[in-house]
């Protein structure tokens, strides 16, 4: 089966729709991400069958979750899930943000190249940012509790906070702080036999 065909299938198992233009375009982004993490190691998985989907279909799993609107992507990395959701929503402003000069490098080229206008990246320490997103989404890269230490000063009543996480996570939403609330969705990645949750917190 080619990448094209594994993607295709994995977005119809996932109750999407996606124009021929929108896969073409992810598998763009693919092929660049192959080509630059030759030299610049922007990511642990090497094999373009598994980033289809380990990050194109990783991704696109959360997508009915994300409301339609404006989207801080918090340690973006190579774009992942900004740029990717950033295809499947091109109506949506997104902004990727990502401390580490090399990968958001990678970004603008990225967003360059598949003509992204919806795309806006941003190269920072989440502690240094001020704007007030409407929504953050981000590979969880800490504990809830930390990373929403990190992210209040930027979160109104009404910021909702996407956390993907790789596994369950009844424990850390028991133990969060009295000011936030938040409930975990389970999610099936086509082709990962392994657990993905998203965590969605805001403010109680």
């Amino acid at each position: 089966m080619t990448l094209a065909d594994t993607l295709a299938r994995g977005i119809d198992t996932l109750g999407l729709s996606l124009t021929a233009d929108q896969q073409r375009l992810l598998l763009e982004y693919q092929d660049l991400l192959v080509k630059w993490n030759q030299a610049y190691n922007l990511t642990a998985i090497r094999e373009p069958g598994d980033m289809v989907t380990r990050h194109l279909l990783d991704s696109l799993a959360v997508l009915p979750l994300v409301d339609d609107t404006d989207t801080l992507d918090v340690g973006t990395g190579a774009g992942i899930p900004g740029i990717i959701l950033a295809v499947a929503r091109p109506r949506q402003a997104f902004t990727l943000l990502d401390s580490n000069g090399k990968k958001t490098r990678f970004v603008r080229q990225a967003r360059r190249e598949l003509g992204l206008d919806n795309v806006e990246v941003v190269h920072g320490r989440v502690e240094q940012y001020r704007k007030v997103p409407s929504q953050i989404i981000c590979r969880a890269f800490a504990s809830l509790s930390d990373m929403l230490a990190l992210m209040a000063p930027i979160m109104t009543d009404n910021t909702r906070l996407l956390a993907m996480k790789a596994a369950s996570t009844e424990e850390e939403l028991a133990t969060l702080p009295a000011q936030w609330q938040g409930h975990h969705h389970t999610l099936t990645v086509p082709g990962l036999d392994e657990p993905r949750t998203l965590v969605v917190v805001n403010r109680a």
